[in-house]
């Protein structure tokens, strides 16, 4: 998912830039795991929303090879205060995705936030 040509945003490597992270745990409903991947995957809804941000870097969908049920996303921005202010700016549309997407999970949890500690050490 790019800026709308179907392709990942570039890998920004800038001493400026400490890449943010926002991993969460899913599991969808039972029947709807195609709409699922659609949706959280990296040209999903929720990568759609947050790519009005040149902030946001991307997002990534993994699957667990020992639960198929269990998948995980990673949102990745520049920084934490970008997607604060992301949050905080969109947050009426960010609540209206979220309301959107609620009904192909069967479980939800914030795993976490991390940053990689090969562009923060630069």
């Amino acid at each position: 998912m790019g800026r709308g040509d179907g392709k990942p945003p570039p890998y920004i490597r800038n001493e400026e830039i400490s890449v943010y992270m926002l991993l969460w745990e899913f599991a969808p409903r039972r029947g709807a795991e195609e709409d699922f991947e659609r949706a959280y995957g990296p040209a999903g809804v929720w990568a759609q929303f947050f790519i009005r941000d040149s902030e946001y870097r991307g997002t990534k969908l993994i699957r667990s090879i020992t639960d198929d049920r269990q998948y995980i996303t990673i949102d990745t921005w520049t920084s934490r205060e970008a997607y604060e202010t992301f949050r905080i700016r969109w947050q009426a549309e960010y609540a209206e995705v979220d309301r959107r997407c609620e009904s192909l999970t069967a479980y939800e949890k914030a795993v976490g936030t991390f940053v990689d500690i090969d562009l923060a050490a630069k």
